[in-house]
């Protein structure tokens, strides 16, 4: 069974970087694609990044200048760097893969004080 296993997240201030990593394990294949949705209180999950494993990545406007993602792809493997955080950025940040069955992290909080 295919399990994603991430780490990062935690609490910053505003203008801060923090960076998320997610693993995938349990897998003889590579994932199609990989990436990053978010969830803040109140709100929907919104996709925050992906990337597909030939390299190609899609951002949410909200975040592209600020953040970047990057896989390794013999590590099933995918990164989130997030700098010049900002409180809107408080959310719970779930890691995703696509093989093509869609398997999901268990999230981690990011919190962001201003």
């Amino acid at each position: 069974q295919v399990k994603l296993v991430e780490s990062g997240g935690g609490s910053v201030q505003a203008g801060g970087s923090l960076r998320l990593s997610c693993a995938a394990s349990g897998s003889r294949s590579s994932s199609r694609s990989m990436g990053w949705y978010r969830q803040a209180p109140g709100k929907q999950r919104e996709l925050v990044a992906l990337i597909s494993s030939g390299g190609s990545t899609n951002c949410a406007d909200s975040v592209k200048g600020r953040f970047t993602i990057s896989r390794d792809n013999a590590k099933n493997a995918v990164t989130l760097q997030m700098n010049d955080l900002i409180p809107e950025d408080t959310a719970v940040y779930y890691c995703f893969a696509n093989f093509p069955l869609t398997v999901w992290g268990q999230g981690t909080q990011v919190t962001v004080s201003s």
